[in-house]
């Protein structure tokens, strides 16, 4: 289990560095972008689990790869309903633009590999690693301030241990 856990981090940074080395060797308009592969976003997000029932928090990076799209991984440590989930998602993210509104909503589908430790006191504990599909529906909200803020909801298909339903509050800092 340890071994995963270890991995699973390495796998993600290699990840984010590939595609920030993609955008300083990728010549402008090539991908369907005027910038190529970029990052552009990171930040904390928080919110709840369904399913099991949790408190989740996690980051989060955004990396623009086409107009209107982006590839988002993040990672996530869900607690409760006696279950710590650790979550590594690997999303990608269709952004609308809407004519007269500063509104952006957003639909996505991923992959998500969740590491499950099961509290079964006072039997031994278990743990178990998951993968499935996340399904992604949510919104940029404007702020006066300039803040990038969104909500999402997440949907999990896939194994019965994945979270069936996550609702999703978070912030994005330009890197």
């Amino acid at each position: 289990m340890v071994r995963k856990l270890l991995w699973a981090p390495a796998v993600a940074l290699a990840m984010i560095a590939a595609a920030g080395a993609g955008a300083a060797t990728k010549s402008s308009g090539s991908a369907g972008s005027s910038r190529g592969v970029e990052p552009s976003y990171l930040g904390p997000r928080v919110g709840f689990s369904v399913d099991p029932d949790q408190f989740v928090v996690g980051g989060h990076m955004s990396v623009g790869f086409a107009p209107s799209w982006t590839f988002n991984p993040s990672i996530e440590a869900g607690f409760g309903d006696h279950e710590t989930v650790t979550a590594l998602n690997f999303d990608g993210e269709y952004h609308f633009r809407l004519q007269q509104s500063s509104w952006m909503p957003y639909v996505g589908a991923g992959i998500g590999v969740n590491f499950v430790h099961f509290d079964n006191s006072p039997a031994p504990n278990t743990s178990d690693t998951v993968t499935g599909l996340n399904l992604i529906l949510g919104t940029g909200i404007p702020t006066a301030s300039g803040q990038h803020l969104f909500t999402e909801m997440r949907i999990g298909a896939g194994d019965a241990t994945m979270p069936q339903f996550k609702g999703i509050f978070g912030w994005n800092f330009r890197m």
